[in-house]
């Protein structure tokens, strides 16, 4: 079993349904939880009790996130970090929406980038940092109208090689998960009717991943037992990527 006591663990998107599953398994692994989304999710980590602590940040300004992530790590220092948030706006690639594009890599690439470079000092200080990526099967292969979220998915899958190059030298371990659409409220309503019906039919497993195996992968990754593992893609996609 993973113990985490001791740690503390920063979670970006922390008030979505993967976050939300994040911070509960982490939680319950013994990590000290920094909570960080768009919206209050100060209720999150009072449910998980006293220690547990929550931030607001727009993911868009870089001088907010240096901000944001050197007070969480002066405050309770960062072991952990799991870049979860993310945008899924969809659109054709002949649908030139520059606005859409940029936040789309705005918060899906250059915004896990910024986080991590500012947890840096505080991963280095912890002597067994750990960043978990949370890419997706898009960035693995196209998907149709998925041209601005695959290329930031493909993007950070390379990122996270680039950073698990570079940081092995201080400890820190740097890995991607790439799920198949997570069983959230928003996705889901994405998601839903034919549309999903036709989707499920195209993943060998036969459904869509459930947020607790995203959380439960991602705890591995952060685990003592992961040490060995860095610059990996977990994908967790029922199959989808293999044929």
């Amino acid at each position: 079993m993973t113990d985490l006591t001791g740690l503390t663990a920063l979670v970006t998107g922390a008030a979505g349904g993967i976050g939300r599953e994040m911070a509960h398994a982490f939680a319950g692994a013994g990590a000290r939880l920094a909570l960080v989304d768009l919206e209050d999710c100060a209720d999150l980590a009072r449910e998980h009790g006293e220690e547990h602590r929550a931030y607001r940040l727009d993911l868009t300004d870089p001088d907010a996130i240096a901000a944001t992530v050197a007070q969480i790590g002066e405050e309770t220092g960062i072991d952990i970090l799991v870049n979860n948030a993310g945008l899924g706006v969809v659109f054709p690639a002949d649908d030139v929406r520059v606005d859409t594009w940029n936040r789309t890599l705005d918060i899906n690439l250059r915004a896990p980038w910024l986080v991590a470079a500012a947890a840096l000092p505080f991963l280095k200080r912890s002597g067994r940092g750990r960043i978990v990526n949370i890419a997706s099967k898009a960035g693995l292969v196209a998907i149709d109208e998925h041209a601005a979220y695959g290329a930031s998915k493909a993007g950070l899958i390379q990122l996270t090689k680039q950073l698990a190059l570079e940081w092995a030298p201080y400890g820190i371990t740097a890995n991607a998960i790439s799920p198949t659409v997570v069983e959230t409220p928003m996705a889901l309503v994405g998601w839903a009717g034919e549309k999903g019906e036709r989707a499920k039919k195209e993943i060998p497993a036969g459904r869509f991943a459930r947020p607790a195996e995203i959380a439960a992968a991602a705890l591995y990754l952060a685990s003592e037992e992961a040490g060995i593992v860095t610059g990996a893609n977990l994908v967790t996609d029922g199959g989808y990527t293999i044929r």
